[in-house]
């Protein structure tokens, strides 16, 4: 659905965060007749109100029958449309849409193709990957827009003046499902990897990985660059789009740190700024994405030396008293906490783990503990805390590891640097779970660690490169 066609429909927003706000002010330029009715939390209304001078109607009850009023509902990412106010409206006939839904039509050619697009999505590394990617694009020269869920809703850079060469988009699991939606069919979508993740909002295993992979089945993208060594990707068919696979020996992969592209080694990645083993092969779905756009991929896989990392990432904000503090705030899975962990093998660890208790099994956490660990001290923390110390405890008995408990992150920095024991080491945040009911995101956490590890919390937020370039 395009802007225009929302001209004399009865039209709600849903949320008030950045992209409600983003969708909000699109409306008033491309459609100021346009009545609007925002639904938002009552601490928000007040603020709503005043922001918008009274030109929307802002409600904070909401419920199915008052969304069913409404023929249209454009509703903030973060909100779920499997809550049972959006499936009773959706029942009465309304429409859940979100700004990348409206993103993505605007910007479709008559072919119903978003050209010099990439969508990245996936689990673990997307953030990382389409940032590098908008990198190694500008990289060739072009003037690139980083955007999505990085950090920049869509609907803020709609028009720009000039249009940037090409588009690098970051896509949640939230999101990915609203391409579809919009009809249009990206030039070429990155599906990095899939594990359990955001079950509250998709209501099940089954449905988050059907939900990420709208991406690729139903928004049919030109051209699928996907991971050859993911069992869920492997065994897709895809028979709207050409795909190329990474992770594969005919095509873009790893060798030890070496990147190869089939049989040629390209460049060795032991030295470059990539945080983790993982991101390092992540590297190769650039490369291939950037081989699908027509670009030589040889030639700028070395500018990869110049990236700057993002913060909240596997970031060494410092070293203090011989102890080096990793802020990896952004880990919400108990496989990316295992990721971490693997970055630091032959160290003395402290690893924090626990939060938001969105009933994600750690059970493999647990059995990759049993076996091949380095030296570490586990400290759980957070509303999940208990159950994952459960978990661990007969492990902990055998002694294969040291395992704590803390009520809060500042507690759980305190019993870290008692149990490294003045001998130096890391301390790292990857909690493998959300920040929810204590900070207002994994970044408020990863400043708040930062703070508690003795360092300014304002130099280790700001995201390298977000925006047109």
């Amino acid at each position: 659905m395009r802007i225009s066609q929302l001209e004399g429909k009865r039209v709600a927003l849903w949320g008030w965060g950045r992209e409600g706000r983003a969708a909000w002010r699109v409306l008033q330029q491309r459609l100021p007749a346009l009545p609007l009715t925002l639904f938002c939390p009552a601490a928000e209304a007040a603020a709503a109100r005043e922001e918008t001078a009274g030109s929307l109607d802002v409600r904070a009850d909401v419920d199915g029958a008052a969304l069913a009023a409404f023929e249209v509902v454009i509703k903030s990412p973060g909100i779920s449309p499997y809550g049972e106010a959006a499936l009773h409206a959706a029942a009465q006939g309304t429409q859940f849409i979100g700004g990348t839904s409206l993103w993505f039509a605007e910007h479709a050619d008559a072919q119903g193709t978003v050209r010099d697009t990439v969508c990245v999505t996936g689990t673990k590394g997307k953030s990382t990957t389409t940032s590098l990617l908008a990198h190694l694009l500008r990289a060739s020269g072009a003037r690139t827009a980083l955007v999505g869920n990085i950090g920049l809703p869509l609907l803020e850079v709609l028009a720009p003046d000039p249009a940037p060469d090409y588009w690098a988009v970051e896509l949640s699991s939230y999101q990915t499902g609203e391409v579809a939606r919009s009809g249009a069919h990206p030039q070429v979508a990155i599906v990095l990897n899939l594990f359990p993740e955001h079950l509250d909002w998709h209501g099940s295993e089954a449905r988050y990985i059907q939900d990420k992979l709208r991406l690729v089945t139903d928004a049919q993208p030109r051209i699928a660059v996907l991971n050859a060594a993911d069992p869920h990707l492997a065994a897709l068919s895809l028979p709207g789009s050409e795909v190329v696979w990474f992770n594969q020996a005919e095509g873009w992969h790893m060798r030890g740190d070496v990147v190869h592209r089939g049989a040629q080694a390209v460049f060795d990645t032991a030295h470059t700024p990539l945080p983790g083993r993982h991101n390092r092969g992540n590297l190769c779905a650039v490369l291939a994405a950037l081989e699908a756009l027509g670009l030589d991929a040889v030639a700028l896989a070395a500018a990869v030396q110049d990236f700057r990392p993002l913060p909240n990432r596997l970031q060494t904000i410092g070293t203090c008293d011989g102890i080096t503090f990793v802020n990896d705030s952004i880990s919400t899975t108990p496989h990316a906490s295992l990721a971490a962990l693997d970055c630091f093998a032959g160290q003395r660890i402290a690893l924090l783990v626990g939060g938001h208790d969105r009933g994600l099994d750690w059970h493999d956490f647990v059995q990759h503990m049993a076996h091949d660990v380095p030296p570490v001290e586990i400290v759980t923390l957070g509303a999940n805390g208990p159950r994952i110390h459960a978990l661990l405890q007969p492990l902990a008995d055998a002694g294969r590891f040291g395992l704590h408990a803390a009520a809060d992150l500042a507690e759980a920095m305190q019993v870290a640097r008692t149990a490294l024991g003045g001998q130096g080491g890391v301390v790292l945040l990857s909690p493998g779970a959300p920040s929810y009911g204590v900070y207002r995101d994994y970044v408020a956490r990863g400043r708040h660690f930062a703070e508690l590890a003795g360092f300014d919390p304002e130099a280790i937020t700001a995201i390298p490169g977000i925006g047109i370039a």
